[in-house]
Formats: structure tokens, sequence, C-alpha cells
């Protein structure tokens, strides 16, 4: 009964731990073990008398939550408009400047430039920026861009408040390590029914699965609040509208496209109608060479007998 009992409680403690999970760490699910349904159905009291003389047999006590600063994931977005021949350029520097810091200050995540029809270009550029370091990079960066004739032309903070997601997810590491060493403990003892041990030993298995996975969720977290994530995007100008040439450029850019529609709808008629001509001519011929033969034979005899007529007189 006192092991059962000792069971019931560990998985007590491992939902007491786990109940303010946030919607973060709670999309993978919880999962709860008991060893025997009579454990969990115990009275409250008795549960509570096993965890103290647990307690007090040498387990340490549960630690105390100390209030820590916020942890704050910044996100910072750049945009720029400039030519589209001094894209690329601008690209390489800020690229450039980020590598002279050094990974431990910033890390190039993702660069792609591409061109458009006519004279637009755009390009991306997503570093990872030591977040004590980042609004004094992004003023760097913004600084720099003038000597390519760009324009800032956005610049944006976002912030994400990691703190409860971050405590949380370490409140379930700490009741998950202590319901595998309760689990291991039992296994280890090999006291229980063998109904209990396998129980506890498929209750391991899950159990370090899920501290594995919380353990990445803290990893994840803590780089995020570590490094900012900083998007720099980068796009050519367009004309201003308004002015005296603007309808002529339009009316001439229009005519490439009318050029262009007119070439693509004598090629399409050329490649239906064409071979649809061919096949009417070929039905034509033939139709004209049966009904000749046909009456070629007629036209003889008539003759014939027009010659006859005279000389019969």
């Amino acid at each position: 009964m006192r092991m059962r009992l000792i069971l019931g409680s560990v998985s007590a403690l491992a939902l007491a731990g786990c109940g303010a999970e946030s919607d973060y760490a709670a999309e993978e699910g919880d999962v709860s073990y008991s060893m025997d349904v009579d454990a969990a159905e115990a009275p409250a009291e008795e549960v509570a008398g096993a965890v103290a003389e647990t307690t007090e047999s040498g387990d340490a006590a549960p630690e105390t939550l100390e209030v820590s600063e916020p942890q704050i994931a910044y996100r910072y977005s750049l945009g720029f408009r400039l030519p589209a021949d001094a894209i690329k350029p601008l690209q390489e520097k800020h690229a450039d400047l980020c590598e002279a810091k050094g990974p431990k200050v910033c890390r190039i995540i993702a660069m792609d430039q591409s061109d458009e029809d006519g004279d637009y270009a755009s390009g991306n550029l997503q570093l990872a920026v030591a977040a004590d370091k980042a609004r004094a990079f992004s003023k760097e960066i913004e600084s720099s861009s003038g000597e390519a004739d760009g324009e800032l032309t956005s610049s944006s903070i976002e912030g994400e408040d990691l703190s409860k997601a971050i405590v949380d997810t370490e409140a379930k590491l700490r009741a998950r390590t202590l319901l595998r060493d309760r689990l291991m403990e039992v296994l280890r003892s090999r006291n229980g029914t063998v109904a209990e041990l396998v129980e506890a030993e498929r209750g391991v298995a899950q159990v370090n699965q899920e501290i594995d996975q919380a353990r990445s969720w803290l990893t994840e977290m803590r780089g995020r609040v570590a490094y900012s994530q900083m998007i720099i995007e980068y796009a050519s100008g367009s004309p201003s509208s308004g002015g005296f040439t603007d309808p002529i450029r339009s009316a001439w850019g229009s005519l490439g496209g009318i050029f262009g529609g007119l070439i693509a709808f004598l090629i399409v008629a050329g490649a239906v109608f064409i071979p649809l001509g061919l096949i009417g001519w070929l039905i034509w011929r033939l139709v004209a060479t049966v009904r000749r033969k046909s009456q070629g034979p007629q036209t003889d005899v008539a003759m014939a007998e027009t010659v006859a007529e005279p000389n019969e007189t």
C-alpha cells in the first residue's frame, strides 16, 4: 500500500507541476502516469502524508521560483528602396558588415535576390543579431544605405514576451525529471507487482521523450531571446506619377504588350487555321477529282451521239 501511495503521489506532483503550462508548451499534450487505480483514488491526507514522508527521508524540497527579468524575443524589420542595379551591392555590404561582427554577434540566416521583368528587382536578407547589439547594428545598417542612394521606407521593432512560456517549460521539465527519478527508483528496487514494473518502464520511456522535448523548447526560446531576428527587405523604386512624360512612357510601354498580343494571336490562329485550311483544300481536290472522273464517260457518250446525228441525216 505504501508503494502505491508513493507512486500515486509522484503522479500528483507531475500533474501539479504541469497544470499551469502555457499554450506554447501544451500543444504536444500532457501525459500523467499512475501505477495503481487505488493510489489515484486515495484520500488527499494519505497522499500528502506519503509525500511528506518521502521528503523527510532525504529528498530535497521544491525550489522556490525567483522573479527574473522579462525574457523578450525581438524582431527587427527594415525596408529600403533603391535603384535595381544597386540592390545586390548594398545587400552584399550588409552581409559583410554582419560577418565582420563575428558569429557571436551576427549570423546570416538567409539571403536571396530576384530580378523581375523591366526595372523592378527585390532582395531579402535575414540575420540573427545578439540582442544587446541589435539596436546599434540596425542603426549601422540604416546609415550605410545612404552611400548607395538607398531610402529607408519602413522600420519596425516587435517584441514577444517569452517569460511565462520559459518558466512554465522549466516547471514541466522539473516535474518530469522528478517523475522519471521516482519511476527509476521503482525499477531499481524491484518493489511492486509485475504490472507496476511494466508500467514504470513504459512511463520512463515516455517521460524521457517529454524531457527531451521540453529541453528543445527551452533551447529554442532562449535562442530567440539571446539573438534577435533582423529582416532587411530591398526593392527598386518606381517612377513618380503626375509628370508630363508619364502618359507617354505608359503608352510606349503598352505598345510592347499590344504588339506581343497581336503576334501571339497570329501564331495561335496560324497553328489552328492553316491545318484546317489544308485539310479543307485536300477534301475539295478529292471531291473535284472524283466528280471529274464520274462525269468523264458521260461527256464522251454525249459527244459521240452529237457527231452521229448529222451522219444519219
